[in-house]
């Protein structure tokens, strides 16, 4: 066999490997339950919210660059899970947001979510559980 195909096989190999691992780590570390329908249901309000806060410059720069990053693959067209593929298919982007949310709130803390947040009450609860937090009081 020629070497170059051996490496282009190679590769090609390495690259499905990687996919399916990404695959079962989004389907690992999915919100359960109901809470990855409530993610679907506030994806715009989670738009803004994750682009109001990769622009504050009072966050650690890690932090919006995560947001940034984040932004971009949500405007991909390509999307890491096929949309033909049960449940995770359509959900990827919610559960990539949810995971990039829990970290930056990690990071940044529980009041820069309140000070962005721009839905409901009801939705920053939702939120809120989401990103692994307990219940909020009032804004």
């Amino acid at each position: 066999m020629n070497p170059w195909w051996s490496i282009a096989l190679a590769l090609f190999g390495g690259l499905v490997l990687l996919w399916l691992v990404a695959l079962a780590a989004l389907a690992l570390v999915r919100p359960r339950g109901n809470l990855l329908t409530e993610a679907i249901r506030l994806l715009p309000d989670l738009l803004r919210l994750v682009h109001r806060l990769a622009r504050d410059r009072s966050l650690p720069r890690g932090v919006r660059v995560r947001l940034w990053l984040l932004l971009a693959y949500l405007a991909l067209p390509i999307d890491l899970v096929p949309d033909f593929i049960p449940v995770l298919g359509y959900a990827d982007d919610a559960i990539a947001v949810a995971v990039v949310l829990r970290s930056v709130i990690g990071h940044a803390g529980p009041d820069a979510l309140i000070r962005h947040w721009p839905g409901t009450d009801d939705g920053l609860a939702a939120v809120r559980r989401l990103a692994g937090l307990p219940a909020a009081p009032d804004r």
